[in-house]
């Protein structure tokens, strides 16, 4: 790849960037594809789809929780320094 001005050198880099990206797209998928296969030949299948589906509503709780609670209020967390440090001056 030519390395001319500093463009020519990121968008090489970009490039690269994008076609390792779709090559580890692609060897996860293949390694997916497997994975499922060897899964339909087990007899327990119906078994771990159902724990495989309460584990994803288990980590949809989690996620939802941890993006939903949002930062606490600003007043709050001064209230919160004002007491801090009118307990250490007690203190």
């Amino acid at each position: 790849m030519a390395m001319g001005n500093g463009h020519e050198g990121r968008d090489d880099r970009a490039v690269l960037l994008v076609a390792g990206l779709a090559d580890l797209a692609v060897s996860t998928l293949g390694s997916a594809l497997g994975t499922v296969r060897g899964l339909l030949r087990r007899s327990d299948t119906a078994q771990l789809v159902e724990e495989a589906e309460q584990e994803l509503v288990a980590r949809g709780r989690l996620a939802l929780d941890r993006h939903a609670a949002g930062p606490p209020a600003h007043l709050e967390v001064l209230a919160r320094h004002v007491l801090a440090r009118r307990a250490g001056d007690d203190g």
